[in-house]
């Protein structure tokens, strides 16, 4: 796949503190979103996928006006593992180096069409640690239901 560029993504927690960074290719953007793939170079052990095996590619979806992003993974023969959506506020790009404030909760759709709402305690546990805001803790669940409408529509990139 030819990308335009390389950028870093940084996803942060409330307070600033960023939380994983990675590299992807930039496969296009737009005032509205921008579409990276990558490529995982070695197996890793993921809390709620299990072993995401090396050469699995990601193709990572990131609005800079939703309260989600967005992730499909495909293992490394091309079949779908799964979508993976981070609950999170909207992304901001500087330069090379894009970012998010995940806040926490996380769904899964399952290649085989199985859905999974994950980290609500978490997402409660931090209303609490960051004091988020009552606007924050609103867009979050909108999100969230915005997220399980576009599964059961079958609108998930």
């Amino acid at each position: 796949m030819e990308t335009s560029r390389e950028i870093t993504i940084q996803a942060k927690k409330y307070d600033g503190r960023v939380r994983k960074t990675w590299t992807g290719g930039v496969l296009s953007e737009s005032d509205d979103v921008v579409v990276l793939v990558a490529r995982f170079e070695k197996a890793v052990q993921h809390n709620d996928l299990g072993v995401i095996e090396a050469g699995t590619v990601s193709f990572e979806h990131f609005w800079f006006d939703h309260w989600y992003n967005v992730f499909r993974f495909h293992r490394p023969d091309g079949t779908l593992l799964a979508h993976y959506v981070n609950i999170a506020m909207p992304a901001e790009i500087d330069g090379d180096v894009l970012s998010y404030i995940d806040l926490d909760i996380d769904v899964i759709r399952w290649a085989d069409g199985r859905v999974e709402v994950l980290d609500r305690d978490d997402f409660e546990k931090n209303q609490i640690k960051y004091s988020y805001p009552a606007d924050v803790i609103e867009a979050a669940e909108r999100a969230l239901l915005d997220v399980l409408s576009l599964i059961d529509n079958g609108g998930l990139p």
